[in-house]
């Protein structure tokens, strides 16, 4: 039996289990014996401390999910801006909510975000507030607009790959160092559907995908119903103006509208919205 000295390393060590097949384990954290269920119920024979405690709760229900998992995400003010009208988004949300991200990344197989953050952004999508392993980078690019310059793209030997996801129509050049180009197939719209994108990952062995940004990007997860978890950051800030989080196909009533299970959980002056979709 393993022994951890946070809950942090405790995570860090079951995410390459395999939940599908296991359906109770027991460790040792901080010199107390914890039994975890598949799905994220925990108990241990003395309390822990209520930091590591609350770790555990919000994170354990990703780890040990059985099968796949994709989770969004969206870093955001009170009001459900992501950006103001310019695109400013540095940064919205403080430290300790960054670092919840850095978490959600060191816990999956690939972050994916879309052209436009990609593009606008120049997103890294490493792990640094945390220690953990980096993710596969994935850019969601099915018009190839994405110019493979910037922090993404400076790969190291011995880092993983960024997986650059075009549509059939595209005409680029050679990939970069680092870079592995993979054509999917668009719908009518020109765009990639989310099932599409899943399976194309599940077949490289990454089934387990963080959809990081941006709104759009999310927003279509989201509609396709191809999420499991959406993470919401929100912020101490009224923008009042700017671009959404969330957008959707309008709805005329509110019977329409999704009422999904979610549960919250301070993070500093700010708050975790982790919503369940599936």
């Amino acid at each position: 039996m393993m022994a951890y000295s946070s809950a942090w390393g405790l995570l860090l060590g079951l995410r390459g289990l395999d939940w599908s097949a296991l359906k109770v384990h027991r460790s040792e954290i901080l010199g107390s014996d914890i039994e975890i269920a598949a799905g994220g119920e925990w108990r241990v024979d003395r309390p822990l401390p209520g930091h590591e405690a609350a770790l555990l709760d919000v994170l354990l229900p990703l780890v040990t999910r059985p099968g796949d998992l994709v989770i969004g995400q969206l870093g955001q003010s009170l009001d459900g801006r992501i950006a103001t009208e310019s695109g400013d988004s540095w940064y919205i949300n403080g430290e300790i909510a960054r670092t919840h991200l850095h978490r959600l990344r060191a816990l999956v197989d690939a972050v994916l975000v879309g052209a436009g953050t990609a593009a606008e952004d120049r997103p890294n999508l490493t792990v640094r507030h945390v220690d953990g392993p980096d993710p596969v980078a994935v850019i969601l690019d099915p018009r190839g607009r994405v110019d493979p310059v910037g922090p993404l793209f400076d790969r190291a030997a011995g880092q993983p790959p960024v997986v650059h996801l075009v549509g059939p129509d595209t005409d680029l050049p050679a990939a970069p160092f680092g870079v592995e180009r993979q054509v999917v197939a668009c719908g009518k719209d020109g765009q990639v559907a989310p099932q599409a994108v899943i399976r194309a990952l599940a077949e490289r062995g990454l089934r387990r995908v963080l959809i990081e940004g941006g709104g759009v990007t999310v927003s279509r997860f989201v509609h396709a119903d191809a999420l499991h978890h959406l993470h919401l950051l929100i912020a101490p800030l009224i923008i009042g103006s700017g671009r959404p989080g969330l957008v959707l196909p309008p709805i005329e009533r509110l019977s329409a509208a999704r009422r999904p299970p979610m549960r919250s959980f301070p993070l500093g002056d700010e708050l975790l919205v982790d919503v369940r979709l599936a």
